[in-house]
């Protein structure tokens, strides 16, 4: 067992095909000249997720943030109050904000840190138009009762399902839950195309709007409606198809750690609670400590052996100084005061894992 480390390790390290099968592909784009104005092969990246994930009116778009703001846009939500939690990364609020629309932030489970269901109907009002849920670290949200509450108030559901690529919920996807489910394909992803993102939409005619919004609202010299540039480049479909070959093995992996790391950690710290219907995506490993003090002890040992955890997600987006309401939500803000995602990405060995494990211990 290795006693200090050679490199740095960082929460998280893209996968990289290898080098010929993503040259294979440039090739093809060289070939056509085609690089952008979706493409060959942004097409045939399109047809081939939605069928791997089984989901349908699949759009690829430039990043996981403006999926959420044409999700917005395409159902014509242009003021008002959207239901989110606060518990996130700060694109989801920052979608909500960029649409002139204010965020309603809702407190979370304990549990598994999703949005808590019970809480969602108090906060509506007459100026809410939808509800905006994420299935944080691509665990399941109650998304019965979430899609129950938005029944009885004719609300929207988008999820920010940018982590829940891959998972499953009830013997289906997760992204197919709601009126849109969003995602990233950004390097930081278990799946990713350099940068990118998608939307699934449950209506074809809204994922029919979608479409002309991504592409300045236009078809050849018709125009039918405001639009702006979210089209992907052949290039990040290229990086996008030759990962895809590898995500089986990309999953085997990153699930190998994720045992490796509770193998050793389980009585040291507290992890999330998955839904027993939910088939997981091994998308992170975020561990709870008791306290903060705590977790910055466990960072300053790790970072002074080149180690760099990340504070997924802090600070808590109720907190945020430039909101004009300041909304109290206790759950959340404890936690993202004290929580953390360890290391994983595929390159990440055993010994690396024992090691990081180690240090963690040693410091409580």
């Amino acid at each position: 067992m290795t006693t200090d480390i050679k490199e740095k390790i960082f929460v998280t390290k893209p996968y990289l095909p290898p080098k010929e099968e993503y040259y294979a592909y440039v090739d093809k784009i060289y070939e056509t000249g085609h690089l952008t104005n979706e493409g060959p092969l942004v097409k045939e990246l399109e047809k081939k997720l939605a069928d791997y994930l089984e989901v349908e009116n699949f759009q690829y778009v430039t990043n996981g943030t403006i999926a959420l703001q044409f999700a917005l846009k395409a159902f014509g939500i242009e003021d008002g109050e959207i239901i989110t939690t606060p518990f996130s990364y700060v694109a989801t609020a920052s979608s909500i904000l960029w649409e002139r629309c204010t965020p309603v932030f809702v407190d979370i489970e304990p549990d598994n840190f999703t949005i808590d269901v019970t809480k969602i109907e108090a906060a509506i009002t007459e100026k809410t138009k939808a509800i905006m849920p994420v299935h944080v670290f691509g665990y399941a949200c109650d998304v019965e009762g979430i899609q129950k509450i938005a029944d009885k108030y004719n609300l929207k559901v988008i999820y920010d399902a940018a982590h829940a690529f891959g998972s499953q919920y009830k013997g289906k996807s997760l992204l197919s839950y709601g009126d849109v489910s969003t995602l990233s394909f950004h390097a930081t992803k278990l799946f990713h195309t350099i940068e990118g993102g998608a939307c699934i939409v449950k209506d074809k005619e809204v994922a029919n709007k979608l479409a002309l919004i991504k592409k300045f609202g236009h078809i050849g010299d018709e125009h039918y409606c405001l639009g702006i540039n979210g089209k992907q480049s052949e290039f990040h479909a290229a990086m996008g198809l030759a990962n895809f070959v590898h995500i089986p093995e990309i999953l085997a992996k990153r699930k190998e750690i994720i045992e490796l790391y509770d193998e050793q950690l389980n009585k040291y710290v507290v992890r999330p609670h998955a839904q027993k219907d939910l088939i997981y995506n091994y998308a992170y490993y975020p561990v709870l400590f008791k306290s903060e003090n705590e977790l910055l002890k466990v960072f300053e040992n790790l970072n002074k052996h080149g180690i760099y955890p990340r504070r997924y997600f802090y600070p808590s987006l109720n907190t945020l100084s430039y909101l004009k309401n300041q909304q109290f939500c206790p759950i959340s803000e404890n936690i993202s005061s004290r929580i953390t995602c360890l290391p994983l990405f595929v390159d990440l060995n055993v010994e690396e894992v024992y090691f990081i494990s180690k240090e963690i211990k040693e410091a409580l």
